[in-house]
């Protein structure tokens, strides 16, 4: 995965205070920590529509599928203050890209008609992070973020919109979260909600993820620090044995709520027709981006 606005491995992490995201140590690539910085310290590229914009236009691209929100949510609260998503639709439509949201945020919802058109010439496909259903313990884990009964609400409106939406339930918690009726309670609800298919993943913890969540368990459930110790020994993701014992006891819930679908086809009606607009040429100024 490459940053096309920076050249990097990687994107900049943007700030949500979350004790388990995955994203904490890109902060560092800033010279900034991956803890109290990265709860309180956000990067927002301004003119990120300008720049992507150019970069679209350029012969080379092969108008790959574009994943937004794979490390760096881009419907952070910050965003209902920049407003740089509609941009970034516009330039990623009329190139004729297709594309993909993944967000906690239910910021979305404020460009669902822009989705919904741009879904008429490129394929669009939209996804909510909803790791659980108990407001206080996803108070802690994830502060300063909708609640889950928000996110089940916004996937009410995508689906309503006319657009496919999965549900990433992720990060299963280990002996807080995991457990079979848990998980079948919040499948329910997000079936409920229309959702077309979930994906379920355990915790996993990179270098400065994991330093300041077992940190956070340490102080809020010190009895399960052993065990986590153990479960993540090997490293970033929990043992074979669990994740293989974890989806074993989702497998037949993701089933009886009919959240085991395929992804939609690419090739299906409506994904097929790419209406490509000409491309404004490049503006001279956009080649590097502006930080706030």
């Amino acid at each position: 995965m490459v940053d096309i606005t920076t050249g990097t491995g990687d994107f900049v992490a943007a700030g949500v205070v979350s004790h388990n995201c995955f994203a904490r140590n890109t902060h560092t690539y800033l010279d900034l920590d991956a803890g109290a910085d990265f709860d309180s310290q956000i990067v927002v590229k301004v003119n990120v529509a300008r720049v992507l914009e150019r970069e679209l236009a350029r012969p080379s691209w092969r108008r790959e599928h574009v994943a937004m929100g794979t490390n760096t949510d881009p419907y952070q609260r910050a965003e209902g203050r920049y407003r740089l998503m509609p941009g970034v639709i516009g330039a990623l439509a009329r190139s004729g890209t297709p594309f993909s949201v993944l967000t906690k945020g239910t910021v979305l919802g404020r460009d669902l008609p822009q989705l919904a058109a741009a879904n008429a010439d490129v394929r669009v496909g939209t996804g909510v992070s909803i790791a659980l259903l108990d407001r206080e313990l996803q108070s802690h884990l994830e502060p300063g973020t909708p609640s889950p009964r928000a996110r089940l609400d916004l996937v009410r409106r995508i689906t309503d919109a006319g657009l496919p939406c999965g549900v990433m339930v992720a990060p299963v918690l280990p002996w807080l979260t995991d457990s079979t009726e848990a998980l079948d309670a919040l499948l329910g609800e997000i079936a409920a909600a229309g959702a077309s298919r979930a994906t379920v993943l355990a915790l996993h913890l990179r270098p400065g993820t994991r330093e300041w969540f077992l940190a956070w368990l340490g102080r809020t459930h010190p009895a399960l620090l052993p065990r986590y110790e153990r479960l993540y020994r090997g490293g970033a993701y929990a043992t074979p044995d669990y994740r293989r014992a974890l989806a074993r006891r989702v497998s037949p819930l993701l089933a009886r709520h009919g959240l085991d679908r395929p992804e939609a086809n690419p090739r299906a009606p409506g994904w097929t027709r790419q209406r490509v607009a000409p491309v404004r040429p490049p503006d001279p100024d956009a080649g590097q981006l502006s930080l706030l």
